[in-house]
């Protein structure tokens, strides 16, 4: 039985229960059935939204990064309020380290299941992290800060290992060292 909603397009049902079940089981070790059961639809409304398990895992991907962006939403202009811009993007993910049931970084998993750069689930997990340090960067510029390449670059080593440690280890204290390495970074 599906736990997203049957009013739900086709699309967003399968996108939805590819997300629950991805994160959950793997990219590689989850096949098309495990979705479409899990979406509540049949597999002729799969291959039509999707013609392979290739392009869905793109498009999950996709949908991750977007989900991203809408919460982070535009950098603001004024320097404290890129600072505290940061600082909330920070703080949610420290949030998201420490919910039950996390299972590492999404974008992190999906990466290790696809070794070559060139793969397309790769290229998306790219264009998403590109497009996540370009922002920090912006923000760490507009804040006042220098050096805002290298200390995009700091702040997503602090966030991937805050995902990582978070997942092996203690959530709460892989939380607190992120928010705190970063508190330090905008002053």
């Amino acid at each position: 039985m599906s736990v997203t909603g049957r009013r739900l397009p086709a699309r967003e049902r399968l996108l939805r229960a590819a997300g629950e079940v991805f994160y959950q089981e793997g990219l590689r070790a989850t096949g098309v059935d495990r979705v479409v059961e899990h979406a509540g639809v049949t597999r002729a409304t799969f291959y039509r939204q999707f013609p392979s398990k290739e392009l869905l895992l793109v498009a999950y991907v996709q949908a991750l990064n977007t989900a991203v962006r809408e919460y982070a939403g535009p950098v603001p202009e004024g320097a404290d309020d890129a600072a505290a811009w940061l600082l909330r993007l920070t703080e949610r993910i420290a949030a998201e380290v420490s919910a039950p049931g996390f299972r590492g970084c999404p974008f992190i998993n999906a990466a290790a299941e696809f070794p070559s750069a060139d793969h397309p689930v790769r290229v998306a997990v790219a264009a998403h992290r590109t497009w996540l340090e370009d922002e920090v960067a912006l923000a760490l510029e507009r804040s006042g800060q220098e050096n805002t390449r290298e200390g995009a670059r700091r702040w997503l080593a602090q966030r991937d290992g805050a995902m990582v440690g978070a997942y092996l280890g203690s959530a709460e204290a892989a939380a607190a060292t992120l928010v705190a390495a970063v508190s330090d970074l905008v002053r």
